[in-house]
This record gives structure tokens, sequence and C-alpha cells, in this order.
């Protein structure tokens, strides 16, 4: 049996003349196969679009880079720019599934998960502790997300005490 690509969970085929023989010597009658479609384990899939997430190192999210994705096709390079923040998506066009009947081929979305270094060096965390107080020194321009919350939190206890 040929599946077409672009079938999803629920979807039936009909395969004429594949069931049960007829009553009375007649022809057989048609078989209607059902299609539960398994996960995958880089993509989920929204309709026609594909959903993956991507881990990216804090030092790409800070400077930017590139970066391979796999498609159903191949893979992609990625172009992360500088400043990228964990939970940024990505929409590559038409990297997704081909309608069964007909129309445009959905996209790919990715979600950049930035990734916080791990089993560390004494010295690379002396550069990261270096790192801190450098950018601590820069205050809100360096970590506006964290300023912005901080300034949010502040002026909820102050509401509290006021």
């Amino acid at each position: 049996m040929k599946v077409p690509a672009g079938v999803d969970n629920g979807d039936r085929i009909r395969l004429a003349g594949e069931g049960e023989a007829g009553e009375s010597g007649g022809p057989p009658g048609d078989l209607y196969v059902q299609i539960a479609v398994k996960e995958h384990p880089i993509f989920q899939r929204d309709e026609n679009n594909l959903f993956c997430e991507v881990p990216i190192s804090f030092t790409a999210a800070a400077l930017g880079g590139e970066l391979e994705v796999p498609t159903l096709n191949g893979r992609v390079n990625l172009k992360i720019p500088a400043e990228t923040q964990s939970g940024k998506m990505f929409r590559i066009r038409g990297k997704g599934v081909k309608p069964v009947r007909g129309g445009p081929i959905g996209d790919l979305l990715c979600r950049v998960s930035v990734e916080t270094p791990v089993n560390l060096t004494r010295r690379q965390k002396e550069l990261l502790q270096e790192f801190s107080g450098e950018v601590e020194q820069g205050g809100s321009r360096h970590s506006p997300q964290a300023s912005s919350w901080l300034d949010g939190v502040k002026k909820f206890f102050d509401g509290l005490h006021g």
C-alpha cells in the first residue's frame, strides 16, 4: 500500500477491491485504512506546519551565528542574529508538510532554547564571573528584560505597601 505524502492522524485511505468478498460471488468490497501517525523524535506537527525546539549555546545567542537545522528533505542553515533571546521563534518557509490534497507546503517553526553551560572548569567559572561583573556595570542596557521585570516586581511590592 502506498501512503501519500501529507496524510495525518485519522485520515482514511481507500483500497478499491481489497475488502471482503462480495455476497453470492459478487466483486470484493473496498478496504479502508485509517492512518495513525507515529510521533517524530524531532518534529511536532500542527496541520501543515512542523515545529521543533533547537538548543543553541550562550555564545551563539549573544554573538549570533549559523546552525544546520534538519528538515523532512535535507538540512538548511538557520541564521541566528546576535542578542537572540531564549524562546525566539524562527520560521523557515516551505519546509513543512506537503498537503495531501494540494495547496501550499507548510513551514518549519524553530524555537531556540539557550543552553546554560554545565560542567565548567575553574577557569571557565572565573571567566564567567569576570564577564558577569562587566555586564553588571552596564546596568539595564545589557539585560533589558531582567531590568524591566525587576521594575515590575518593585512596582508590585510598592503597590502592596502604598
